[in-house]
């Protein structure tokens, strides 16, 4: 069956059923092979076009990728799926814009939604603009997306392709293994670094409302005191004064602690945060504005 020949008008053989597959298998290879290069490309422009918003925005250069390194998967995945799966209606501009902006749309909510329920931070809020689903999409930003879109298929892919055509095939391979190892690394560094950071907030969480706790016993409110200044005043020493010694050490021993946590945290931690100035948390919401303010000082 595999070496049934196929012929032409003129009774040459031209192909067998054999080579068909074959050829058939080949571009479903090929497909994926480009696909993971637009990944890649798409999602370093994606982070240079971020990284210039922000430069230009706050005057200094800010990392603004979610991971460590110079890349935005959220822009490889929906760049590299709109320039792959939209080719058909390439030529359709209307058609184009319009599945365009619904896939972008998409992906960035099921994006901003999973990101929310694994790490318990919402890393962008779009609530203040209309027509938002949860704050993960909104009605300005899903158009805007769809006019880049169609700006890229028809304007700036064919260059892309172009470009990345000249690679030779197994050079790609080595290329797309390289840069899958250090992506993998940076994730599991990122994701720790989150991980890490959740376990600090909650580490502050729990000292706060032990000081809290603390304070309502001796009728006077010391966490206010020590989140805003650090510091017991004159006028709350009396009131301390009814303290014994042993719980006048747990509070110096808290606040010394809950100083160490807010002002030494990681690299990853401490560089998402500027990243994202408008990540919020679910579970510490209140604290972690606390470590943003630290940082914007």
């Amino acid at each position: 069956m595999d070496i049934i020949p196929l012929f032409d008008v003129n009774g040459n053989v031209k192909y067998t059923i054999k080579t068909i597959k074959q050829r058939q298998k080949r571009s479903g290879s090929m497909q994926i092979y480009f696909f993971i290069l637009y990944f890649f490309t798409y999602g370093f422009l994606g982070w240079c076009t971020e990284v210039a918003f922000a430069t230009t925005k706050q005057h200094k250069f800010v990392n603004r990728g979610f991971l460590n390194g110079p890349i935005c998967p959220i822009y490889g995945v929906g760049v590299g799926i709109v320039v792959q799966f939209l080719a058909p209606v390439k030529d359709n501009l209307i058609l184009l814009y319009l599945t365009s902006t619904v896939l972008v749309t998409l992906i960035e909510w099921i994006t901003g939604f999973l990101m929310d329920k694994i790490f318990h931070h919402k890393w962008w809020d779009y609530t203040g603009q209309p027509l938002n689903i949860g704050g993960y999409v909104c009605l300005v930003f899903s158009l805007v997306w769809g006019v880049a879109c169609v700006f890229i298929v028809k304007v700036v892919h064919p260059l892309i392709h172009k470009g990345l055509s000249f690679i030779p095939e197994v050079v790609g391979i080595v290329i797309i293994a390289v840069l899958g190892a250090v992506l993998i690394s940076d994730i599991y560094v990122t994701a720790s670094g989150i991980l890490k950071l959740n376990r600090r907030l909650e580490m502050m969480e729990k000292i706060a409302a032990e000081l809290r706790e603390f304070s309502d016993k001796v009728g006077e409110n010391i966490h206010e005191n020590v989140m805003e200044t650090m510091e017991v005043t004159e006028g709350i020493k009396e009131k301390l004064e009814t303290a014994t010694e042993e719980q006048m050490g747990r509070v110096a021993d808290l606040k010394e602690k809950y100083r160490e946590l807010a002002e030494h945290g990681t690299r990853v931690s401490n560089r998402l945060l500027k990243a994202f100035p408008k990540m919020e948390s679910r579970r510490h919401k209140d604290i972690l504005k606390e470590l943003q303010q630290r940082l914007r000082k």
